[in-house]
């Protein structure tokens, strides 16, 4: 039942409410705490490219406002082997809300991984928090991560 009220959330979501909407890519900070990734695991993580990139479901709790935050754990390695770690957020905090049982990933040559996943992000003074589905782009190669957010 929430799957087809957050489809029809955004399908009526106005194009004016992404005023609101700035996703960001950060390196991780406390935020990327294992303590933080959402109950339960096997459901909020996901593995993509033979595992060597990961996607979690982040809750901070708080804000309320801008508790959901997307960790992605990818390529390039570092001097020590570890993969990058980065956080995806709404203007330096995090979402209101992360669909994550949405999320959907494609693969393009040219471009990379390239990731959909349903967003919301506060709005204050208002009730509802609109929806809007941002496309997320890794280049596993360079470590690039861009954003796009699809109208």
């Amino acid at each position: 039942m929430f799957r087809i009220l957050a489809a029809i959330g955004l399908i009526a979501a106005p194009a004016a409410a992404q005023e609101g909407l700035a996703p960001t890519v950060m390196d991780c900070d406390w935020q990327s705490s294992a303590q933080f990734v959402a109950e339960p695991w096997e459901a909020n993580t996901r593995t993509f490219a033979n595992g060597r990139t990961r996607l979690a479901l982040i809750d901070t709790v708080e804000p309320v406002g801008g508790w959901a935050w997307l960790m992605i754990l990818s390529p390039p390695h570092d001097e020590l082997g570890f993969r990058q770690c980065r956080m995806v957020g709404n203007n330096g905090m995090g979402f209101s809300r992360l669909d994550f049982d949405m999320l959907s990933a494609d693969y393009d040559p040219a471009r990379g991984l390239i990731f959909d996943v349903p967003a919301g992000w506060y709005m204050d003074g208002t009730d509802d928090d609109p929806w809007q589905w941002i496309r997320i782009t890794l280049n596993q190669l360079t470590g690039d991560i861009a954003i796009e957010v699809p109208h």
